[in-house]
């Protein structure tokens, strides 16, 4: 039986780029989309361009009724999970800084980049406990590196900090059972996120794939950009 793979916003951008490269890999990929039309939309497009087939699924990672959802429709239909990446994430606020900050706008910035990831986890846990190589992928940013970080972007840095706290937390408990579970840095990407002026996108997404296919001795809680480790 193939990969099942999940990546969550993965109409467009980066998501969209590792789910590709994925299904290129043999996968069986869920294409997580918010607006299922959106995901629908960008599977046809994989198909007419690539000829690659990807199952758009949707999927809000901020409201828990969505995520159990899906997670009924895959175990029903493959019976267990092998990867989860948790690429959704919403608001590059390059416009505050900390001592500023509408507060507002920093609880939507957790609620999706780190309770959107956290809840992905816990509920598509026992899944994953049915495969055979589980891997968890947090795709988290050097914007969320201690070394790296600036005055800017509070709420979306603030996040990803967290985001890789829950990495180091979830691979102390899991990789006993075989988990391996990383935080990955793609980079500065030219996405509608990222802006223009990044690298490739799927130079981005290399590294996330990287992680997603690591053999059963590859590394665990670690951060690492293109497939090398990076300082927390």
């Amino acid at each position: 039986m193939a990969q099942i793979a999940l990546v969550s916003g993965a109409n467009r951008g980066i998501g969209y780029e590792v789910s590709k490269q994925l299904a290129g890999k043999g996968f069986t990929v869920l294409l997580g989309a918010r607006d299922l039309q959106k995901g629908q939309n960008a599977a046809s497009q994989a198909l007419r361009e690539d000829g690659l087939t990807l199952h758009p699924c949707q999927l809000d990672v901020s409201d828990t009724a969505s995520i159990e959802a899906l997670r009924d429709n895959v175990a029903d239909e493959f019976g267990k999970l092998d990867v989860l990446i948790n690429n959704a994430a919403i608001l590059y606020d390059t416009h505050q800084r900390a001592s500023t900050a509408d507060l507002n706008i920093v609880r939507q910035a957790l609620e999706t980049n780190l309770y959107g990831a956290w809840a992905m986890i816990q509920v598509f846990l026992p899944l994953m406990r049915k495969s055979g190589r589980p891997r968890i992928v947090n795709v988290s940013s050097g914007a969320g590196a201690f070394g790296d970080m600036g005055s800017g972007t509070p709420a979306y840095s603030t996040s990803k900090v967290a985001l890789n706290a829950l990495t180091v937390m979830l691979d102390a408990e899991l990789k006993s059972e075989g988990f391996l579970t990383n935080a990955i840095c793609p980079g500065w990407v030219a996405t509608d996120m990222g802006g223009s002026g990044g690298r490739p996108v799927r130079d981005g997404a290399a590294g996330i794939v990287w992680a997603a296919t690591l053999p059963d001795n590859g590394p665990t809680g670690g951060f690492f950009r293109d497939g090398k480790r990076i300082d927390w």
